[in-house]
């Protein structure tokens, strides 16, 4: 098929993908309100439209914590990308830095982060849960370092895993041992080229980053199930302390929703924070990203650098995202989806597509740098 646009791509990778794999990355939390409210409130906000500016000049370069980049975007972190396509978050971070963006790897991606390091040209961001172990999560704070990644971020909005009910249809949830494992290898039956791309070739199927602590498993039998005997729920601002001792580097706080939490993170010395919701992942029913978003950019945009993700389907979601005063935003799903359509070209073509997009809404809202994306790019807030 011929993807032109974000939910091309979402369409590829359904047709692609076994079904557990797409449900986990298209899915979201109970009823999925805040999944559903963080794509329509974005896309119900009006751009206003300026005409007669001279906008032969577009400019959509930044600069986020010291890096120059060339989009005002980042890959954010997604749990199992590298089961999309082979390998999947080392063809990613070559397609990102291609692009001139950044890369983030997840605490459960599929690679290491040393297999990312060998095929990454200049340093990627690195994402960490709180986990438990803090000597295991000492020595992932190490790797990063050694692996020269330039940015920690830090998801702080998932102490315990939400309830995805689509998870536990499909069989990655709640279903281990002998009966889920035929469960998931019959969906992988049904989808024969990526059973012979990633699920032959691919190997290893792990947890990457965590297969020291799994005991001989992969971490896919029950992946939920690993999260919750893992992922430490007593967490709390003081516990990150712990996190800054350990890492000198840029941290990024994920998952804030509340203008006070943000001012927290201001507090604990956090160079930029994420305000997001899990993509719909978690706590179904809290604000979409569109609507906490404004209020924690003026609590605390002058303190921090304020970065956005949920709901983002298209280059104009860029521009929106940038007006309600994000300095970037991470893009999750559209990447993932883009992965599993066609690898590292199909990321590639997926940022192009997103530059191309936000070419078109700049000039059109009368805008020629990234810097003078604001609420008057706005024609209402409501």
């Amino acid at each position: 098929m011929i993807t032109a646009s974000i939910p091309d791509f979402r369409e590829a990778a359904r047709r692609r993908l076994p079904r557990f794999l797409f449900e986990y990355i298209d899915g979201g939390s109970y009823a999925e309100t805040t999944l559903r409210r963080n794509v329509s409130d974005l896309s119900e906000l009006a751009l206003r439209q300026r005409v007669l500016r001279d906008v032969s000049d577009l400019n959509l370069s930044t600069e986020l914590f010291g890096e120059k980049l060339s989009l005002p975007l980042a890959l954010a972190p997604v749990g199992l990308a590298g089961l999309n396509a082979r390998r999947g978050e080392v063809q990613a971070v070559r397609a990102a830095e291609s692009a001139g963006v950044p890369f983030t790897l997840s605490t459960v991606g599929v690679c290491t982060i040393d297999e990312v390091a060998r095929s990454a040209r200049k340093p990627f961001w690195f994402q960490l849960y709180m986990i438990r172990d803090r000597a295991f999560m000492k020595d992932l704070l190490a790797k990063a370092v050694e692996a020269d990644c330039s940015t920690l971020v830090f998801t702080v909005d998932m102490p315990v895993p939400g309830s995805r009910y689509r998870d536990y249809h499909t069989g990655l949830a709640g279903a281990g041992g002998m009966k889920g494992a035929l469960w998931r290898f019959s969906q992988a039956a049904m989808r024969p080229v990526w059973s012979w791309d990633v699920g032959m070739n691919g190997r290893p199927h792990t947890l990457g980053n965590v297969a020291t602590v799994l005991q001989g498993r992969t971490g896919i039998e029950d992946f939920f199930a690993w999260m919750r005997n893992n992922f430490d729920p007593s967490i709390n601002w003081r516990d990150l302390d712990f996190i800054r001792s350990e890492w000198k580097g840029t941290l990024v706080i994920k998952g804030i929703l509340d203008p006070e939490d943000a001012k927290e993170a201001v507090h604990l010395g956090a160079d930029g924070i994420v305000v997001s919701n899990h993509g719909g992942r978690q706590l179904d029913g809290v604000l979409s990203t569109a609507c906490a978003l404004a209020p924690i950019a003026e609590a605390v945009g002058d303190r921090l650098t304020v970065l956005a993700d949920g709901g983002i389907r298209s280059g104009l979601d860029v521009v929106r995202m940038l007006a309600l005063g994000a300095k970037g935003v991470l893009l999750g799903r559209a990447w993932a989806w883009a992965l599993a359509a066609n690898g590292e070209a199909g990321v590639a073509k997926m940022l192009k597509l997103i530059e191309a997009e936000m070419r078109v809404a700049m000039a059109l809202t009368g805008t020629t740098r990234v810097d003078q994306i604001n609420r008057d790019c706005l024609a209402s807030l409501g």
